[in-house]
């Protein structure tokens, strides 16, 4: 990923260095627990520990010759031991050290992530609670529906995450794993104890089977939940760009000082962040696919999948890492013109309170068909006309037989929009 989405805390993970650090880290806990058992002396794990180091030039340098990436490291660690060189990778075949080193740092980046999704919903569950009386319109098809508030717009959002969070943990337990079988996965060069005791000290769990890989239907699933938070936030994102259009401005994302919107345009603050978690987003999908194509892999192993991986586990991470605090920024600083979201809400004359007086119309015991051709009359009158629709609904002799004025008034009122909305923050848990 390129260093313009990329986070100090995430890129640190994935670097060629933090991979082979990674891999080094799989090797000693196997040496380790081969030394407890008598497999190779107890010496071994801790003189490589204190004198190997992980030289990217130097395994960049070996690979050209064998043009294999996890020899070249071997090798590497080799010069550095000559003494215990040949008790590394004993027993191990290099998808035991490839997907273990994965599982370990698939890990620390999903709690990176989690904590990120966690302070995102904290930023979105506070403007939802500050807004939850804050009325502005609904729209359905892009036109004015009912009203409704800010807040629960707002709120729908948080339920979304809140389920997101429980996935994004789920998807953790399911790619923190690790497998120390050997080739092809039968422990017929090492006993399953060592998987055990090396998953153990990385903080992961063994894969129950394992063929020569771990089986990537798990890294499937971890990159789709990915996407899916992606995808929500793509959706919070497309909200907040149609609420900040010209013709709208009812919230916008905030615009910082000496921020410059437009190279020819100086008037322009355009929702460039919201639009770029919009482009990134299809990145996450894309890369979804491509982990789906990988979970067919022939027979017990080949390696198709690994030059996918390389760019899509690291690149997903960071792009939703990047989407997480940038959506978290904009939360916290939402600008939302309150003033807007009213004269939007006024601009069509309460042709949106048209609902109500259905419902009131057929409580009187009209059938729905004839209350419908009633209301609609009217608000489409006040629509054409740009009147108020309660002036149509007096006007109208009619609708005058079943409610007086003053009960259109009350029906009309737009607090009765209010009436749930503190039941429906407690169902969501704001």
């Amino acid at each position: 990923m390129i260093p313009r989405y990329t986070s100090a805390d995430m890129g640190a993970l994935r670097t060629e260095q933090a991979r082979f650090e990674a891999m080094l880290e799989v090797e000693l806990c196997v040496l380790e627990a081969q030394g407890a058992i008598g497999m190779v002396p107890k010496s071994a794990a801790p003189a490589v520990r204190k004198k190997a180091k992980i030289n990217v030039k130097r395994i960049n340098a070996i690979e050209k010759r064998t043009n294999h990436d996890v020899i070249a490291f071997i090798e590497s660690i080799e010069e550095q031991v000559p003494q215990y060189g040949r008790y590394l990778h004993f027993g191990l075949t290099s998808s035991d050290v490839l997907d273990t080193a994965l599982g370990y740092l698939m890990k620390q980046a999903t709690l990176i992530l989690i904590d990120d999704l966690k302070t995102f919903n904290k930023a979105l569950a506070s403007q939802a609670r500050k807004h939850r009386k804050t009325l502005t319109i609904g729209r359905t098809h892009g036109v004015h529906a009912e009203p409704t508030t800010f807040g629960m717009k707002l709120a729908v959002f948080y339920d979304e995450f809140k389920r997101h969070e429980q996935r994004l943990k789920d998807a953790l337990v399911e790619i923190s794993v690790g497998s120390i079988s050997g080739a092809v996965g039968t422990f017929a060069s090492l006993p399953p104890n060592i998987e055990r005791a090396v998953c153990r000290k990385l903080g992961i769990k063994p894969a129950p089977i394992a063929t020569q890989v771990i089986q990537r239907e798990r890294h499937a699933a971890y990159l789709n939940t990915i996407a899916l938070i992606g995808a929500s936030l793509e959706k919070l994102a497309v909200e907040i760009r149609h609420l900040q259009r010209s013709e709208v401005r009812e919230a916008e994302e905030p615009f910082g000082k000496g921020q410059k919107g437009s190279s020819a345009m100086p008037h322009k603050k355009n929702p460039i962040t919201c639009e770029r978690v919009t482009g990134l987003s299809r990145v996450l999908r894309g890369n979804a696919m491509a982990a789906l194509e990988n979970v067919a892999l022939w027979h017990e192993r080949d390696i198709s999948h690994s030059s996918v991986e390389r760019v899509i586990l690291p690149d997903s991470t960071i792009i939703l890492n990047n989407m997480l605090r940038s959506m978290t920024r904009i939360m916290s600083g939402l600008v939302v013109h309150k003033d807007r979201m009213k004269a939007n809400l006024n601009s069509t004359g309460g042709v949106v309170y048209s609902g109500q007086v259905l419902l009131a119309l057929m409580k009187q015991g009209l059938t729905r068909t004839k209350a419908y051709e009633m209301v609609q009359r009217c608000a489409l009158k006040a629509w054409h006309e740009n009147g108020e629709l309660i002036d149509m609904l007096v006007d109208d002799e009619e609708i005058g037989k079943y409610l007086s004025p003053e009960e259109l008034k009350k029906i009309l009122d737009p607090k009765n929009h209010l009436k749930h909305i503190d039941t429906i923050f407690k169902r969501v848990g704001l």
